[in-house]
């Protein structure tokens, strides 16, 4: 579904991503771990267009995409949930939803926000709530919903567990199970391992914009030595 090869990212003058790589599978779900400012937002935002990356490839279902622009790729069907979550504070959920509608896209079943809300009850008793005036997690959830409004293949999900009461991570988890219950791929920045480790099947961990250990969670949670080095704070 995604291949990523030798990219090559900076901002400035400082090298950001250097040779990065990685692939994941259709339905899979894949995890990009590390610690603050090791390159997941900058992996993420080089795959979805919004920074340009100097070279290597990215392959979106067989198709060149790096240097093409963020909606072109977002037309493609590669869905980007950021960081900073972005809902439009003046907007209703349902207005919200709307911004995000693309056309139905074959062999991926349609979103409707009657769907979504069996995803997350709590955006179907707040309709006409505007996003200004929820909580952390209601927007987490407003954000992905207006995502998958889009009908994507693939879906990017950088921290979206970060800054959230336990109780609302959990919920979180439960949704990414729900969509790769649908089929859907994901790639999940995380630097939360518990939670990646309940919903990914695979890993990528990454240190100062290098790929340094791949392969699956079950394989990560064996390797004492590379979560102590790599992950522990």
């Amino acid at each position: 579904m995604l291949r990523v090869e030798g990219l090559n990212t900076y901002y400035g003058r400082a090298h950001i991503l250097q040779d990065m790589g990685l692939e994941i599978g259709a339905g899979e779900v894949r995890v990009l771990l590390g610690r603050n400012g090791a390159g997941k937002s900058t992996t993420m935002k080089s795959v979805i267009g919004l920074v340009r990356p100097t070279s290597g490839h990215i392959l979106f279902g067989g198709h060149e995409i790096a240097g093409e622009e963020p909606h072109r790729i977002a037309r493609r069907g590669l869905g980007y949930v950021p960081e900073d979550r972005r809902v439009f504070a003046d907007l209703t959920v349902m207005e919200n939803l709307e911004v995000g509608r693309q056309p139905a896209r074959d062999g991926v079943r349609p979103w409707t926000p009657e769907r979504l809300f069996e995803l997350f009850p709590n955006l179907g008793r707040m309709r006409d709530r505007p996003g200004g005036r929820m909580s952390g997690g209601e927007q987490q959830m407003l954000a992905i919903a207006r995502t998958l409004m889009g009908n994507p293949r693939l879906i990017l999900l950088d921290e979206p567990s970060e800054g959230l009461a336990p109780v609302i991570v959990e919920g979180m988890a439960n949704a990414i199970l729900a969509l790769k219950g649908e089929g859907l791929t994901i790639l999940l920045a995380e630097q939360n391992l518990h939670f990646a480790g309940g919903v990914a099947d695979s890993a990528t961990v990454v240190e100062k914009g290098r790929v340094v250990w791949s392969g699956s969670m079950a394989e990560l949670r064996a390797d004492e030595a590379a979560r102590t080095q790599y992950l522990a704070v």
